[in-house]
């Protein structure tokens, strides 16, 4: 079975230039933890939750000098400033992804070993769609229910 087999083909995208708020807001609502960014058809990078709240945490400099000293509440002040960024500001580039001709076992293989619950799925540097852990096992589950070979 292959990745193109069980991918959701129909991905939310961002641009480079679009506006953190919009982002968040996705995130937000539809519980998305990161988005795939696009330019026309190539795939140029991830926004993530955890790339919108690094800029939250504490730097070097500040854990160093004591953590009893981090005004943590000040710190989510900052949420602020981060909505006013671009998405190409925060964005993670050299994307990790699968190809739609992948086994699903392998492109889960590597979801797991980098800690992804999804993964953009791109040809020729175009995204594609988008595969889930939860594609996967929802997959070989059906695989194996149609076989007969789950016993009861």
């Amino acid at each position: 079975m292959q990745v193109k087999d069980i991918m959701s083909q129909s991905a939310r995208t961002v641009t480079p230039e679009t506006p953190l708020i919009e982002v968040v807001s996705l995130m937000c609502l539809f519980r998305f933890s990161g988005l795939p960014v696009v330019e026309g058809e190539k795939m140029v990078g991830v926004i993530a939750e955890k790339d919108v709240l690094h800029r939250l945490f504490p730097s070097l400099e500040e854990t160093m000098d004591g953590m009893a000293s981090v005004d943590y509440d000040a710190m989510m002040g900052r949420y602020r400033d981060v909505l006013d960024l671009k998405v190409k500001d925060l964005m993670s580039t050299g994307t990790i992804t699968v190809t739609p001709d992948m086994h699903v076992l392998r492109a889960a293989t590597v979801m797991v070993r980098h800690k992804f619950r999804r993964i953009p799925v791109a040809e020729g540097g175009r995204l594609v769609g988008m595969l889930s852990l939860g594609d996967v096992h929802k997959a070989i589950f059906q695989a194996n229910i149609s076989m007969g070979l789950c016993k009861k």
